[in-house]
């Protein structure tokens, strides 16, 4: 039996959701009803820099040195969350709302010492709960972490929707409410396909893996943090109009609690990657055993792997790597070509990766068939394709991928239903 849930929910709320002054004010009356609306419940809340600080911060970083320690990268990075905290611990309190902002060293988030990308270890919510009980509203700045040593340190992509899944396990809080600037998730990018529907509720298998196949709305680690730990967690938007926290919204379940198992919920599509073809290499396993070796080293994270054969000994190995690893990778390529014994490297950035994703797709077959149907139809040519028991995902050309979004979604959700 599952322990029971505590009477305490966590707010977070995005770099848009605080992009200024008027913003985190509105921010402090959605905190505030909801503290009105249900009196029995503590909140935390964690929040992001504003939109468009990190970035900043970074820029400000190489401006200065060509490439920054990744130590003083963190204590630079984790200043933008410090600002919000603060400004909306202010106005909570100008509200009659006690408040106290909490930096990650006195919110105890306790992470290993991987600047930039560190992982929670573990969190002590002996001062949350204190503040709590004492009837006020704990403002945590997400994103960051301390060191057993006492550095600061960053989470890396998504962090402050890692940070406030993490307090919410921590706490074992009754829901997670991601606030963003989109109402939910939709079962397509709706700036590509004008049929999106608004999803009610997505099981944390089909969040998982639409999160890390290009939807943006929440980070793959935060979902994964989410299913590990069983926390309830809700998508929606800060600025819907409604104060009440679950209107709208998303829900991300168990696959139990999904009453209807559609056989595809998203199509999901990235733009930001790139193809890499080794060419003309030894078709042994030793050596694309090796190209695969160093390339980890390097710590390249690679998507799909295709082989073609050329010749009767040779092939061509293709792989595509997010944009952000292209360069180290071509470097480690170039570097054991003699080793490997590959005559060449070639890199392809004219493609987008198309997918789609549905818990229901391990209980019927045909998904396949009807991809490559469709695609075949549009003339949309598949350089490679990736599956797993909830998802298939195909490379195309990239002045193809809005067409193959819309015509998958289309061939398997449809237009929304009248109501």
């Amino acid at each position: 039996m599952s322990e029971a849930r505590a009477p305490i929910v966590v707010m977070k709320f995005g770099g848009t959701s605080v992009g200024d002054v008027s913003r985190i004010q509105h921010v402090a009356e959605i905190v505030s009803h909801y503290r009105k609306d249900n009196p029995g419940i503590g909140v935390v809340v964690v929040l992001s820099a504003m939109a468009g600080e990190t970035n900043r911060l970074v820029a400000l970083a190489k401006s200065c040195v060509e490439i920054p320690n990744s130590r003083e990268l963190d204590v630079l990075l984790a200043s933008g969350e410090q600002v919000t905290v603060a400004l909306l611990a202010m106005r909570l309190n100008e509200l009659g709302i006690s408040s106290k902002s909490l930096l990650a060293p006195q919110a105890r988030i306790n992470t290993d010492s991987r600047h930039n990308n560190a992982q929670i270890e573990n969190i002590d919510c002996t001062t949350l709960l204190e503040i709590i009980s004492q009837g006020g509203v704990p403002v945590v700045a997400g994103f960051q972490g301390t060191t057993e040593s006492g550095d600061l340190t960053t989470l890396g992509r998504g962090g402050s929707d890692i940070t406030a899944v993490a307090l919410a396990a921590a706490l074992r809080a009754q829901t997670c409410f991601i606030y963003t600037d989109v109402p939910g998730v939709f079962s397509a990018d709706p700036r590509l396909c004008q049929d999106a529907r608004l999803l009610a509720k997505v099981s944390h298998e089909e969040m998982l893996e639409m999160a890390s196949l290009g939807a943006k709305v929440l980070h793959a680690r935060s979902v994964y943090f989410a299913m590990r730990y069983e926390v309830p967690l809700v998508v929606l938007s800060t600025f819907a109009g409604a104060c009440e926290a679950g209107v709208n919204g998303t829900w991300i379940v168990n696959e139990e609690e999904l009453m209807e198992k559609a056989v595809v919920t998203g199509v999901t599509h990235r733009a930001d990657e790139a193809q890499i073809t080794v060419e003309r290499m030894p078709s042994g396993i030793q050596s694309i055993s090796k190209l695969f070796e160093h390339l980890a080293k390097r710590d390249v994270f690679i998507d799909m792997i295709a082989q073609q054969a050329v010749g009767e000994s040779m092939v061509n190995v293709s792989i595509t790597v997010p944009d952000e690893y292209v360069r180290v990778a071509v470097e480690t390529i170039k570097e054991v070509m003699a080793e490997v014994g590959a005559a060449g490297v070639a890199v392809d950035r004219d493609i987008a990766k198309v997918s789609v994703v549905g818990i229901g797709m391990q209980y019927y077959t045909g998904v396949a068939s009807r991809v490559f149907s469709v695609l075949s139809k549009e003339n949309i040519a598949v350089q490679m394709v990736n599956t797993s028991e909830i998802k298939m995902s195909v490379l195309v050309p990239r002045k193809y991928c809005e067409l193959a979004v819309r015509v998958l979604h289309d061939e398997f959700i449809g237009a929304p239903r009248a109501a």
